[in-house]
């Protein structure tokens, strides 16, 4: 039987105990009536696991003790995914889930020219990312960034990646399958709004090396290309 598995904020390595916070000791002991000598699972996102004990079932302030932790590096290639934020939140809710299970590394909400105007909480939206990643059971949470206009995204920041935008304007693009990528080449992905990036944002990205790309033969919503592009870029 697997162990329930729960987030914390940091690790400290050297401590032989942890309290956990509020919200989490309410869910082990109110919601799930766990009891003192019983076992779970922690992880602070950052590939470190740790096994540890309830000491001390205290529904605000539940104490456990660490039996054993373990570290498991980050993937040898960095997928992060810039994609435009959308009009409906649930559809966005939705790719965040959906691209923390299939493991991406970063998330780089988009303002574009063409983007609707959307409250984005990102406390929200970082929650929503933690239980993917607990539900997936892995260790590595991706870096969920605030959301930043197109042309003021930090480039200089993925030189040494391998840098696409997928879009669909008619123009010379290579099928995102087709791209020869070596198992540990990083890269970073666009994805635009409902109505597309503008050929003014696309020239944008040409400018800095981006290489268009195409995603398939049908028209995709923007949430669904992101999980597309994210499944493709793990299994190139």
């Amino acid at each position: 039987m697997q162990l329930p598995f729960f987030y914390i904020e940091t690790y400290d390595a050297s401590a032989k105990t942890i309290m956990l916070v509020e919200d989490t000791s309410r869910h082990v002991v109110s919601v799930l009536r766990m009891k003192e000598g019983e076992k779970l699972n922690l992880t602070d996102g950052k590939g470190n696991l740790i096994t540890a004990e309830i000491i001390n079932a205290h529904k605000k302030h539940c104490e456990v003790k660490i039996i054993d932790s373990q570290f498991t590096p980050q993937p040898t290639r960095k997928i992060s995914i810039s994609i435009s934020l959308i009009k409906n939140s649930n559809r966005f809710e939705w790719f965040l889930e959906k691209a923390t299970e299939i493991g991406v590394s970063e998330i780089i909400p988009l303002i574009c020219e063409r983007t609707e105007k959307q409250k984005f909480r990102y406390d929200r939206m970082k929650g929503i990312c933690i239980s993917a990643m607990l539900q997936s059971q892995q260790t590595w949470l991706p870096t969920l960034q605030e959301p930043v206009q197109f042309t003021k995204m930090t480039i200089d920041k993925y030189a040494d990646y391998q840098k696409l935008i997928a879009h669909c304007e008619k123009a010379n693009k290579q099928s995102i399958g087709d791209l020869q990528i070596g198992t540990s080449a990083h890269c970073l992905i666009c994805i635009g709004p409902e109505g597309d990036f503008t050929k003014e944002e696309i020239e944008f990205t040409i400018q800095n090396n981006f290489t268009s790309v195409s995603l398939g033969e049908t028209r995709l919503r923007t949430e669904t290309a992101g999980v597309v592009a994210a499944t493709l870029l793990k299994n190139t």
